[in-house]
């Protein structure tokens, strides 16, 4: 029989480290405070099942419960993990939230392991549903999270989703998308910038205007391209 004096440190022990991996966001959103649990925390880096749940800031009650299999993130100087922030080859936050089909609802997307290109991150991307009053996954949106290089950015001015796609060194490409009532994504700019030739880059610029696709193309000399860029 082991003694209970035994038992108590260990006790004590997965407490604290439960507790490491329970973090409250009250910044993240606008509309609601965030508690978030993930199944692993070593050092500055957490990772596995993770769940995210919503509370009302008005009433302070559950609104919400969201679940991912790998919300893999990183923390910050104070221990915490960060939100909102998409830099394209450095930190992308578990959770953003953002409206992102700009109908003037805040929208969510979850971190949900690194399944983007080069293994970067990737994302579900929920919506509000003004009828169901809750987040509903929009498929359209996560696979846009899903194919490129991570997290998707939203030019609330423009009203565009921007998304960023390249190969190897030397070929990149931006993607402006916006959304149509009832349709989805609807693609209306394309940037190609291809110095896979070595010396030049030839960049294509293509936008849908007035119910057509306008392309220019142009080549500049490689380092006279990327000293203005």
């Amino acid at each position: 029989m082991v003694h209970l004096r035994f038992l108590l440190p260990f006790i004590l022990l997965g407490k604290s480290v439960l507790a490491q991996n329970q973090f409250e966001l009250k910044d993240a959103s606008e509309n609601y405070d965030v508690k978030l649990k993930v199944e692993v925390c070593d050092k500055d880096e957490c990772s596995g099942k993770g769940t995210i749940e919503l509370l009302d800031k008005k009433t302070s009650k559950k609104f919400q419960t969201f679940t991912s299999n790998n919300l893999f993130f990183y923390l910050n100087e104070e221990q915490k993990p960060t939100a909102n922030i998409i830099q394209l080859y450095n930190e992308q936050s578990p959770l953003i939230f953002d409206d992102f089909n700009f109908d003037g609802t805040e929208d969510m997307a979850i971190r949900n392991g690194n399944e983007s290109s080069y293994s970067g991150p990737s994302y579900d991307v929920y919506v509000f549903n003004i009828t169901k009053k809750q987040f509903v996954l929009s498929e359209e949106l996560t696979d846009l999270a899903h194919d490129n290089l991570g997290m998707f950015n939203t030019d609330s001015e423009r009203k565009r989703l921007i998304t960023y796609s390249k190969s190897g060194c030397c070929w990149h490409m931006t993607t402006e998308y916006t959304v149509l009532p009832q349709r989805g994504l609807f693609k209306v700019y394309e940037l190609e910038e291809d110095a896979t030739g070595g010396e030049r880059v030839k960049v294509t610029k293509k936008e849908f205007i007035d119910d057509k696709w306008i392309t220019h193309i142009k080549e500049y000399p490689i380092q006279e391209y990327y000293k203005e860029n």
